[in-house]
């Protein structure tokens, strides 16, 4: 059996009155502040993340979309039957894939030869398209501070089949 002394009581007594005072701001009035911590913690990481993974989607589709257009557009001017006819089959084939990754106006490609006429067997037709991906959610004014497009491009080199061309 321990005996305490009138100093252990009165020390005693002491601590139990001290954690009364301090009993209404103890982990009793704590008990829901951790789930406010963690509220406040993840909405405050989780928005950059959602914002990084939303930049990478449209950039993603952007170069889906120049990849797309690009050999599609050689596809369509190396498979035409009038050389005339070839620049427009390859902008609407372009124009298409633009659209299919929602850039339906934005996109752009350049048509080059590696000789007279393009569409003569065997020539090389290489086509480059072009796209600035608008960056989603950014105003106009922190143009001086962050890019509001970012450039995105693909080049695709498309061969005239050895008895196709012009006839």
């Amino acid at each position: 059996m321990i005996t305490v002394g009138s100093t252990g009581r009165r020390l005693i007594a002491g601590l139990r009155s001290r954690l009364r005072q301090l009993g209404s701001s103890g982990p009793g009035a704590q008990a829901g502040s951790a789930v406010v911590e963690f509220v406040f913690l993840a909405v405050l990481m989780l928005v950059p993340l959602f914002y990084l993974v939303m930049v990478l989607a449209r950039l993603q589709a952007g170069a889906y979309a120049v990849s797309a257009a690009s050999r599609e557009a050689g596809r369509a001017y190396v498979t035409a039957q009038v050389s005339e006819q070839a620049p427009a089959r390859a902008h609407s084939a372009a124009g298409l894939a633009f659209a299919d990754q929602g850039f339906e106006s934005e996109g752009s490609i350049k048509i080059g030869c590696d000789g007279t006429p393009c569409l003569r067997p065997e020539g090389r037709v290489q086509i480059t398209a072009t796209l600035w991906v608008p960056m989603p959610l950014v105003p106009a004014f922190f143009a001086a501070i962050v890019p509001l497009q970012m450039p995105v491009s693909a080049t695709h080199l498309a061969t005239v089949d050895r008895f196709g061309g012009q006839r």
